[in-house]
């Protein structure tokens, strides 16, 4: 079987991001040009200067990309790209980009939802790993549990009514007075931290078993942290950080592990970037071996934002000949599944 060649790039919110993968599985490169610093000052990726700095580096990204990888253009089978979710601007510079070297090159076009990049990234750490699966998606603007049924074939379980895990982590972060991202910050700190300092609230939604609501929990600690400013009294932000994160990881195990009990499910794969959180994954290694679970989980840097994943997705789509025309558009708001706005027109 003729080995398959995937130029990847993803620009669908702060990291400017090529690749080349071989076979879905492969990475060969993963250049990741990250704009945290730039943002830092913000406590959040503000919009336009995240699409002006994409703009700036993406032909960079790709050129180290692809002498990174060893392969040529010409080796190349087709071009994958995020175009959605995301935010508007900064999809499509990566859109216009892949639509630019697809012509130019006489290359098909795929085109990848992000999502579905954060599930692949776990093909490319577990060669072994086949669907069917169930799979936790949490980052700064998901929070979805999703059951892989087959390569690109996929039906929401439960997702987020309001605020994103990821993003409740940055807002209390900020009020902590941790820097962005949220995240790393309050995994840190909650080390240092009492997890049982406060039983903060928990979101469970009646008639509605597997979705997750983070707003309520962000708006608890918040309050719970200037109630005490008001009245003078002091707290150790470790005991906050502890007390928040594990609200937020209990809710994301008990929802995912009892999905996949009532699905049947064996296999529980975690992807995005929360899915880096340490107390998260040590929770879900100690319950899934209890319940006899097999536990998937990528390296760090398959977590955040990257091309590979990308690369990962547009393979399966394109063995299946499922391609992109020219006419492709950034879509912010794709629900996954809907492929049928990727199809060929």
């Amino acid at each position: 079987m003729k080995d398959i060649y995937i130029l990847a790039i993803e620009t669908s919110c702060d990291e400017t991001s090529a690749a080349v993968v071989k076979n879905g599985r492969k990475i060969l490169s993963n250049i990741v040009a990250s704009q945290i610093e730039l943002h830092k000052e913000y406590g959040g990726v503000v919009p336009e200067i995240a699409s002006r700095k994409h703009i700036e580096v993406i032909s960079h990204v790709i050129e180290e990309a692809m002498n990174k990888s060893g392969k040529t253009f010409k080796d190349l089978d087709a071009i994958g790209v995020t175009c959605g979710p995301g935010l508007i601007g900064a999809l499509l510079v990566g859109v216009s980009t892949a639509k630019g070297l697809a012509y130019g090159l006489d290359l098909p076009l795929v085109g990848v939802h992000h999502i579905e990049g954060h599930i692949c990234a776990n093909y490319i750490a577990y060669s072994e790993l086949e669907p069917p699966f169930l799979c936790l998606v949490v980052s700064g603007g998901h929070s979805h549990i999703i059951m892989v049924e087959d390569y690109g074939k996929y039906e929401i379980i439960g997702q987020t009514r309001d605020d994103a895990a990821g993003e409740a982590y940055d807002k209390v972060a900020r009020t902590l007075g941790l820097e962005y991202p949220g995240g790393p910050a309050i995994d840190a700190l909650a080390k240092e931290g009492d997890k049982n300092w406060v039983e903060f609230p928990k979101g469970y939604i009646d008639g509605h078993p597997y979705d997750f609501s983070f707003s309520g929990l962000k708006t608890a600690v918040i309050n719970h942290i200037h109630n005490l400013e008001q009245k003078g009294e002091g707290y150790n932000i470790a005991d906050v950080a502890a007390s928040f994160q594990k609200a937020v990881v209990d809710v994301l195990v008990d929802k995912t592990l009892m999905a996949a009990r009532d699905l049947g499910v064996k296999k529980i794969a975690l992807a995005g970037g929360v899915s880096a959180n340490s107390a998260l994954r040590a929770e879900f290694k100690q319950r899934c071996k209890r319940e006899g679970m097999q536990l998937y989980y990528p390296p760090i840097e398959l977590c955040t934002d990257n091309a590979a994943m990308i690369g990962s997705a547009a393979y399966f789509d394109f063995i299946q000949g499922r391609t992109a025309g020219l006419r492709l558009s950034a879509y912010p708001n794709f629900p996954i599944g809907e492929k049928y706005l990727l199809d060929e027109r």
